[in-house]
């Protein structure tokens, strides 16, 4: 089991797979880096070296009570790639993941970063304010920590169905890959998981994607019923200086999974463009 101890003692378990060109992957909340999976075995198989990370407080990584926060995040992973000396390194991020990438990018990536991938990604901002009115209201987010602080295990079982958008007819459901989301879910430390739905929700990124001055490809479900397309993916690509925008009717928010072949064949294509 690959582990790197960061200067705070924050212990990050990691994936590092292959040779060639590196892919980094930065999973979504509550999860790890076991969510890529399918994205791991694709691109390990196309020549490429892949690596991903299980976030602090989250998979296998130390559950952290604290530096549970987005520069903090985009801290480790510097750490990480410098540890790794990753260099013309594609960066993918899902979720959570997307917002981490771009951050990551934005203070630390100039010089190591060929390109970037967001996947239903939190970017630009989630929660409902003054600048952001049509945003998702912060009361959706009290009912996820409540969910999360007090009856996490049900909760999260729950919390599948829209996630993969197997509440919606004719959805072909998969227990297993709902089995796998918990499993994963339920290692990662309740105190970091608690935190994180503040970081994923009111983190604003819009400066993070004006920043970036590589090419970005931003996927997105249209029926995204977590991070809403139209608040997200489809204002995101606008704030972008190089930035490309797939969105999919009727995929989910899980779609890396549900979807894998089409999300895979498609960031190839954008990688090798």
């Amino acid at each position: 089991m690959s582990k790197l101890t960061l200067k705070d003692g924050t212990e990050i378990y990691y994936k590092d797979w292959g040779t060639g060109q590196p892919i980094v992957f930065h999973h979504g909340w509550p999860l790890s880096s076991d969510d890529w999976d399918a994205q791991l075995m694709f691109f390990l198989e196309k020549g490429f070296r892949v690596i991903a990370h299980d976030r602090r407080g989250h998979g296998r990584s130390t559950q952290t009570d604290t530096g549970n926060d987005m520069d903090t995040y985009a801290a480790d992973v510097a750490e990480l790639t410098t540890f790794l000396d990753l260099k013309d390194a594609i960066h993918i991020g899902h979720s959570t993941g997307g917002g981490e990438v771009i951050r990551y990018v934005a203070k630390y990536g100039k010089d190591r970063v060929a390109k970037a991938v967001l996947i239903s990604a939190v970017t630009p901002i989630m929660v409902q304010n003054e600048n952001n009115p049509d945003g998702v209201p912060l009361s959706v987010f009290d009912e996820i920590r409540e969910g999360t602080a007090t009856k996490r295990p049900q909760y999260f079982k729950d919390f599948t169905t829209a996630f993969y958008g197997y509440n919606r007819e004719g959805a072909n459901v998969s227990p297993g890959i709902q089995d796998n989301w918990w499993r994963q879910a339920m290692m990662g430390g309740i105190k970091a998981h608690y935190d994180c739905i503040k970081v994923f929700s009111e983190t604003d990124f819009t400066e993070d994607l004006k920043a970036a001055d590589i090419p970005v490809l931003v996927l997105h479900g249209e029926d995204d019923q977590i991070v809403p397309f139209p608040i997200s993916g489809e204002k995101a690509v606008k704030l972008l200086k190089n930035g490309k925008l797939i969105s999919y009717p009727g995929f989910p928010h899980g779609m890396p999974t549900t979807e894998a072949p089409t999300i895979n064949a498609d960031i190839l294509a954008f990688i090798q463009a």
